[in-house]
């Protein structure tokens, strides 16, 4: 941290933030400038738009402490998104703290994949449409599906209260706190009934990977959300085990995956649903990211 100079206590808004902004590149941040608007629109509670219209504005004393406070916290390696106190996703905004993973826009497959066979399949249901999300976190993936299909109902699980505790202000703060079970339990093990669609953003990290990680990762961001075991593929493999004694006939299983995991991942998937449809889907970069398994219609007897 560094110490401000008389003139920095003086500055501008757009003084203060190209000095921001150099104090956030010389520590490796991600989008310096973009970070540093972000903070200061979060200082000033303002929009960025108006922000960058009045740059030449004076800074009080009281705003400038408080800005530096919030540099401060992104220059030590504390995630953006924890320092503001929420995430855009899907087009929503996600309250999210060191409780929960940051949701990423990679995960926005996952969701455009989920509306688009709701939409295919709930039309010629005639009874509740009903999705799983296993891991559920900041409530990022079952608040999203709730707010983009009214039709169905969902259960959100996590093993961790904590996370359950974020997932229930955010479907509350969306609105969607009615049509979403939270439970706090292991994989599938709270489900009480068969479901359409089984959702999933499960810990697919190496352990080997750990410590390559980004900083703001490893020390910031719950550990048990990335770490999937030596191969990476632990839970994954749990799931899809216990999955065909979720499924109603013909219900769907979706997944994110590690981008090296693509062809391991349909294996696991079609020792599981031997006549099933199995692929994997990439994501913008061009890297394997959702594996999605649709049942024909039968599979094991259900176990409930």
């Amino acid at each position: 941290m560094s110490t401000p100079t008389a003139a920095e206590r003086t500055s501008t808004l757009g003084h203060a933030l190209r000095a921001a902004s150099k104090r956030l590149a010389a520590a490796d941040v991600d989008s310096p400038r973009l970070a540093a608007e972000a903070l200061l629109s979060h200082t000033l509670d303002l929009s960025r738009a108006h922000l960058l219209a009045h740059l030449e504005q004076p800074l009080s004393l009281s705003h400038f402490a408080d800005y530096q406070t919030l540099v401060d916290r992104c220059e030590s390696g504390e995630p953006l998104a924890y320092v503001l106190g929420h995430r855009e996703f899907y087009g929503l905004d996600f309250v999210v703290d060191s409780r929960v993973l940051i949701p990423r826009p990679e995960t926005e497959l996952l969701i455009e994949t989920a509306i688009a066979i709701a939409h295919a399949r709930s039309g010629t249901l005639d009874r509740e449409y009903r999705i799983a999300d296993i891991g559920t976190g900041s409530g990022a993936i079952a608040v999203t599906l709730a707010a983009h299909l009214p039709q169905a109902s969902i259960i959100a699980i996590d093993i961790s209260p904590e996370a359950i505790e974020v997932a229930c202000e955010n479907a509350r703060r969306h609105a969607v706190a009615d049509r979403i079970e939270f439970k706090v339990g292991d994989l599938l093990t709270p489900i009480d009934a068969p479901v359409d669609v089984v959702a999933a953003n499960l810990p697919y990290v190496r352990n080997a990977e750990w410590a390559y990680l980004s900083r703001s990762i490893r020390h910031y961001e719950p550990e048990v959300a990335f770490n999937g075991g030596s191969d990476g593929l632990g839970l994954v493999s749990q799931l899809l085990d216990a999955a065909p004694h979720a499924l109603r006939p013909g219900g769907s299983i979706l997944m994110e995956i590690g981008a090296s995991h693509g062809d391991a991942a349909i294996e696991l998937a079609r020792d599981a649903f031997p006549a099933a449809d199995i692929q994997v889907k990439t994501d913008v970069a061009g890297l394997d990211r959702l594996l999605v398994v649709r049942t024909m219609g039968t599979q094991r007897a259900q176990r409930f």
